[in-house]
């Protein structure tokens, strides 16, 4: 009777590891990476990487792009000629530097050039976690009236930058 009693901590702890590892194999880890398509921008608020006070997403004539990049973020910079030739075409982009110090990001775009209408900082991620970015870069076309159109996940070359904007309203 000790010995069974010595032994139902270990049993139990046998039994909720079992329920823990078998909830696991059967969990939905399908993440919904495109969820905000078709939906409004989210009513986040973000500083200016000029300094400037917070403010939103939003541009207010459309369509547009909101681009969530980053200064380390290796892809950033090989879309980032493409995001220029966007800016030449007359596309209004917006820039989220995405994680990032805003050093960083002021140096990025100074040596690179900057497509950017505005550029908005989200040093700790919370308006990425509100559009669901998973990484940068992610482009999303926005509708004059606010609603995601559509979302590309990775850098954007000729082909996704035509695919994304043939699907403007």
């Amino acid at each position: 009777m000790k010995r069974l009693a010595a032994l139902l901590p270990l049993i139990a702890l046998v039994l909720l590891a079992a329920v823990f590892a078998a909830k696991s194999l059967w969990r939905d880890t399908q993440v919904e990476t495109h969820a905000m398509v078709g939906k409004p921008l989210p009513a986040v608020m973000l500083p200016g990487l000029d300094g400037a006070a917070p403010r939103a997403v939003k541009v207010g004539k459309g369509p547009y792009l909101v681009n969530f990049f980053a200064s380390w973020c290796p892809p950033c910079i090989v879309e980032h000629p493409a995001l220029m030739a966007l800016e030449a075409e007359g596309v209004t982009i917006v820039g989220v530097a995405y994680k990032d110090d805003p050093a960083n990001s002021r140096a990025f775009l100074a040596e690179r050039g900057d497509p950017f209408a505005t550029v908005l900082v989200d040093r700790d991620g919370r308006a990425g976690m509100e559009f669901g970015v998973t990484g940068p870069p992610e482009t999303y076309l926005v509708s004059s009236d606010g609603i995601i159109l559509a979302k590309h996940i990775g850098e954007l070359d000729d082909r996704s930058i035509r695919t994304l904007l043939s699907q403007a309203r």
